[in-house]
């Protein structure tokens, strides 16, 4: 089997769940019409070996002929060794179209992710975002393999019933007119198995959001003695999902049974038929054994046809949902035509607060009110249009790759991935050991790595959860620090950190960051005593600029902020 292709998704058709369906089964369709053409070769001669045993009771036990008995011994073997050849080949390539399917979806999600950026968390639930890389992925996946078989089993049907129909045309009507009726049954069930698939579905998403919710606050949960009414209302919803799961299972449950007992009813039906038949002299004692290893053959594809059926329900649901993630529309977009500016140097300006940021100098903003500061950082990282320019250019017309590689942004919001420390800390792989030791020291987070086992070799688990808060901090402070980028925006970079260590990381940041221009927001005294140029926001308006003495003296307002004092 050739190997998986690479992220390579294309643009995939949104319309619909179907036509998503449709898009990725032509993205795979050489290995999707090589595994349909192996299953109705597999399914075809599964049918045709009753036939042979047929011909073989009839030709050579019937008549005593050992020659025919031996040649339709060695069409059985054929037949036989055509269906186990057949039937690997038809498994390896369907369960590449599973593969393909699957990965191919989480691409196109990914990628989509990607470009919406700071606009996936608004308009779609964390579990949502879950459920489509675990359950949906596979359902999709399934919908794509059970093809194959679905075609394999609709050919097998039409041969067995041509067959019957040259043996007995009452047999082969039965076949013909019983098939779509079974099936007519069973799609009674599957319009209330979708509902109840789709409302179980939205229920576990949103399940799944407010559990990651609670396992990210649970210690602030503890901390305001919130535990038990989140626990409460956790506990309360689980079990509604259950009961939503059960429902969903009532149907299911149903429609397993009929995979059962409606293609048994079916093959007990044929078999009687064709055993009156017999006693009536009207079919050859050969044609009944083969009547009844056809109606033994047909439970394989007739099960298969309602496997089917649930499938392309469930594949159906969770096609809809990433259909919902495809059509999302990102907040900011790139100007048709975007514009060019320098490499280095040029002010960054926000013309709604008055901020003008001088290029090479470490600023610092204390805001009155921490939201204004961090409303001030989103537009001047383009997180939100606003009218900010960087060298005379606003960034709206700019693109928004170039806005990225300019101007970081660095928050508390920011997670720490799974994966190698080291590879963390450098994303891009940019860095070597003197650049990230000398952010490692910047940061004051020597003593973090050196606690690790084995450095910046140590596995990190997911979201960092073996670092304390401030120890997370610092090592965002520092991935910040090896980017470089040329524009570093810091909003609060040591709110959890203790005294000592915020002293010490106030008074390294700004050789760190000497000639690059670096912007923190913060009110810490220590911090802002250290920036060579202080900016006072008030209202959302810049209202005073100086050294952090200059406006102790100067300014009640801006003395009464930072000391936590009253004004």
């Amino acid at each position: 089997m050739r190997p998986l292709p690479e992220a390579d998704p294309g643009s995939p058709d949104r319309r619909s769940a179907t036509r998503f369906l449709l898009w990725m089964a032509a993205r795979i369709w050489p290995a999707l019409t090589a595994s349909v053409l192996f299953a109705i070769v597999w399914m075809v001669s599964q049918a045709l070996m009753p036939a042979a045993i047929g011909r073989a009771i009839d030709d050579g036990l019937t008549d005593r002929d050992r020659d025919a008995l031996l040649a339709w011994g060695l069409v059985l073997l054929g037949l036989g060794a055509t269906q186990a050849v057949s039937g690997i080949m038809r498994h390896r390539f369907a369960v590449f179209c599973w593969l393909s399917s699957a990965y191919r979806t989480m691409q196109v999600s990914v990628d989509q992710a990607n470009r919406l950026g700071a606009t996936l968390p608004k308009r779609l639930a964390t579990g949502e975002v879950v459920s489509i890389g675990t359950s949906d992925v596979e359902r999709i996946g399934s919908a794509l393999d059970i093809t194959a078989r679905g075609v394999g089993s609709v050919v097998g049907i039409v041969v067995i019933a041509a067959v019957l129909l040259d043996t007995s045309a009452q047999l082969g009507l039965v076949v013909l007119l019983g098939v779509p009726v079974l099936m007519a049954v069973v799609a009674l069930l599957i319009r209330p198995l979708h509902r109840r698939q789709r409302s179980y579905r939205d229920q576990e998403g949103n399940l799944a959001t407010q559990a990651g919710d609670i396992v990210t606050g649970l210690r602030v949960l503890r901390g305001v003695g919130g535990e038990r009414l989140f626990s409460t209302r956790y506990r309360t919803e689980s079990q509604q999902l259950r009961a939503a799961g059960v429902r969903v299972a009532r149907v299911d449950a149903l429609l397993e049974s009929a995979q059962v007992l409606l293609p048994g009813l079916f093959v007990a039906l044929v078999t009687w038929l064709g055993a009156r038949y017999a006693l009536a002299g009207e079919i050859t004692a050969g044609q009944l054994v083969a009547s009844y290893g056809y109606t033994a053959f047909l439970i394989t594809p007739l099960r298969t046809l309602t496997e089917l059926v649930d499938k392309y329900t469930k594949g159906h649901v969770a096609a809809r949902r990433v259909v919902n993630l495809l059509n999302l529309e990102p907040e900011l977009r790139d100007p048709d035509q975007p514009a060019t500016i320098p490499e280095r140097g040029g002010e960054l300006v926000d013309v709604t607060s008055g901020l003008v940021l001088r290029p090479g100098r470490l600023t610092a903003i204390a805001a009155a009110d921490p939201a204004d500061a961090t409303a001030l950082a989103d537009r001047l990282g383009r997180y939100t249009d606003a009218e900010v320019t960087l060298h005379g250019v606003p960034l709206e017309e700019l693109a928004l790759a170039t806005v990225r590689e300019r101007i970081l942004v660095a928050d508390n919001d920011a997670r720490l991935f799974s994966g190698p420390l080291r590879a963390e800390l450098d994303p891009r792989d940019a860095a070597g050991d003197a650049e990230i030791a000398a952010a490692l020291a910047a940061a004051s987070a020597t003593d973090i790595v050196a606690a690790l086992p084995d450095g910046l070799d140590s596995h990190v688990a997911e979201r960092g959860r073996e670092f304390s808060g401030g120890q997370q901090q610092r090592l965002r402070l520092v991935r910040a620090l090896v980017a470089d980028p040329e524009i570093l925006i810091l909003v609060e970079p040591t709110s959890a950190v203790d005294a000592h260590t915020e002293a010490r990381i106030a008074a390294r940041l700004r050789a760190a960051r000497r000639g690059r221009t670096t912007l923190i927001c913060s009110t810490s005294p220590l911090v802002l005593d250290r920036a060579e140029h202080v900016i006072f926001v008030d209202d959302g308006k810049v209202v005073a600029e100086g050294t952090h003495r200059e406006l102790l003296d100067s300014q009640p307002r801006y003395a009464a902020t930072v000391t936590r004092a009253e004004d």
